[in-house]
């Protein structure tokens, strides 16, 4: 008798999470040269401080039992409100079903409305939630591979190559993670025509807007469930974590075209988590409905793209790299095929072993080795969507944080890059990769 199931290794992880432990541990043996961390896609912008005063309020009134497993009404209304004013679409707050997080809507989605066999469309690159729940659930995968010529966006043209009559689940993600890719409404309209004329009523459409306010170059953000039809189709979910610098606040939401789906999810919510802790949802809630909310999000915006602004110049000093302009998100993720083959990854690649190369691929070597040998974390493109991703040579840097920061990190990246000599010692060495 096993011990394990034989479907629990068939989930997927984050990277992103994954390599804590090791930044961790390079930080520990020295002090003085700490990881530069780019690897995480959390805001550096602190809570304002009027949520905070909020959340304590609320525990002061001891408002820390269970609530409605759906999550409050108050809260819910607002987000229906804000789905009004954003979208121009009216709905019942008994559509909201509120999560710790926007990510356990994600598989919760394929649990509900997926058997096995059926088949779900995915971005890739893209988050990798999408792509690590569907093996685990016995469905099909199906990625939608992204082109960076198209500036990481789905056209109509590849969803439609992409759809068959087992398709059940589309994920979409705009903007995106890790691209920062922007769609524009005429190509999320071309995106519901093809849906609208192909798919079956009851396939849906899981809309991924987590970073909706975090948009550059005077552009704005398009919902598909905005198109007329798709509302009966479209998952909107978002939430607080990266609009409000609120990461560790746990409060996701996504509305559901049914307020018979939602309460689908809300049963799951009962199995899983019980309820949201209510003292944050209130703090949400105030979050949506405070004008100094708005001066907050407009601020850390301008910021962000000014620092995306600086990534993008520093990274055109390194010999071998490109980068397509992100338009949202708080990514940049450059192209870094020549500059591997200038440094030797893929030539090591070639010359692993085949059970070593399943496990990893050249731009994962280079992270590896940038983070350590030359102290800089990055995300490899594998992390974001591992099948038929084995010749994309890309790396996924974030840019939360203060540009002399970034600045030394890309600094150090092109260090690494031009680290011949330590790049065939870290290979001959294995022992962080094989």
């Amino acid at each position: 008798m096993d011990l394990y199931a034989k479907r629990t290794f068939s989930i997927d992880t984050e990277n992103a999470f994954k390599i804590g432990p090791s930044i961790s541990q390079l930080d520990a043996e020295n002090q003085d040269r700490k990881v530069i961390k780019l690897n995480l896609g959390e805001p550096d912008f602190e809570l304002q401080s009027f949520i905070k005063k909020e959340i304590k309020r609320q525990l002061d009134h001891n408002n820390t039992h269970y609530c409605d497993p759906k999550g409050i009404l108050s809260l819910r209304k607002a987000i229906a409100q804000q789905i009004y004013k954003t979208r121009g679409l009216s709905i019942s707050p008994e559509q909201v079903v509120v999560f710790p997080g926007a990510k356990p809507a994600i598989g919760f989605s394929q649990q509900v409305y997926c058997d096995p066999g059926d088949e779900i469309i995915y971005p890739s690159p893209g988050y990798p939630i999408f792509e690590s729940f569907i093996k685990y659930l016995g469905c099909i995968p199906v990625p939608a591979h992204l082109n960076e010529k198209n500036n990481f966006t789905l056209s109509a043209e590849q969803l439609s190559e992409c759809l068959s009559p087992k398709t059940k689940l589309i994920y979409l993600n705009f903007p995106s993670n890790p691209t920062g890719g922007v769609a524009t409404q005429k190509q999320i309209e071309a995106l519901a025509e093809v849906i609208l004329k192909k798919c079956h009523p009851n396939v849906r459409i899981y809309s991924d807007e987590i970073y909706e306010r975090i948009i550059f170059d005077k552009l704005s953000h398009y919902s598909i469930a905005s198109v007329p039809g798709m509302e009966k189709r479209t998952i909107i979910s978002s939430g607080f974590s990266k609009t409000f610098g609120w990461t560790g606040g746990r409060v996701g939401y996504a509305i559901f075209p049914t307020i018979e789906e939602a309460d689908v999810f809300k049963n799951l919510n009962i199995n899983y988590f019980s309820c949201v802790p209510p003292y944050n949802q209130e703090a949400a809630r105030l979050a949506l409905v405070d004008p100094r909310s708005e001066t907050f999000i407009l601020n850390m915006v301008h910021i962000l793209e000014q620092r995306r602004n600086a990534v993008l110049k520093a990274l055109t000093e390194i010999d071998g790299l490109h980068c397509t302009k992100p338009h949202g998100t708080f990514f940049v993720f450059p192209n870094i095929a020549k500059a591997c083959q200038d440094l030797g990854v893929l030539q090591a690649y070639k010359n692993l072993a085949p059970s070593i190369q399943e496990k990893t691929s050249p731009s994962t070597l280079f992270q590896l080795f940038a983070l350590y040998k030359h102290r800089i974390a990055v995300m490899d493109r594998r992390s974001f969507g591992k099948i038929g991703s084995e010749n994309e040579h890309f790396i996924r840097l974030s840019f939360a944080a203060d540009i002399p920061i970034l600045q030394e990190g890309v600094s150090r990246l092109k260090n690494a890059f031009q680290d011949k000599e330590g790049f065939k010692e870290f290979i001959q060495d294995g022992k962080h990769f094989f």
